[in-house]
């Protein structure tokens, strides 16, 4: 059974940075939809990023020009580089993998596999 551990979250003011890791326990993400999503208490779930099999990303469009996500097969980890941090990022972030997909959706239902959650914490 696969695990998908994050970690790196924090608490940080607004403005600043965090970079978001997902280890994986087995298998490579060079064949996997992976993503991250947040939630905030009492709200959905939302989809923030999402990098296929072949490296194309896309991104939510509060997120767009502020965050990155990228892989690193050879570590079997996901990244979320998160900058000019705002209050409203502030969430419990997940990361998510689905592998030997064609197709690769930024949807809570696509994804069966998640991570256990890092909090990130942004201040005014």
């Amino acid at each position: 059974q696969v695990q998908l551990v994050e970690s790196g979250g924090g608490s940080v003011q607004a403005g600043g940075s965090l970079r978001l890791s997902c280890a994986a326990s087995r298998y490579t993400y060079s064949s996997a939809c992976v993503a991250w999503f947040r939630q905030v208490p009492g709200k959905e779930r939302e989809g923030v990023a999402r990098i296929d099999s072949d490296g194309i990303t896309s991104y939510a469009d509060s997120v767009k020009g502020r965050f990155t996500i990228s892989q690193d097969n050879a570590k079997r980890t996901l990244y979320l580089q998160m900058n000019s941090l705002k209050p409203e990022d502030t969430a419990m972030y997940y990361c998510a993998a689905r592998w030997n997909v064609r197709s690769c959706y930024l949807t809570v239902t696509y994804f069966a596999l998640w991570g256990q959650g890092t909090q990130v914490t942004v201040s005014s």
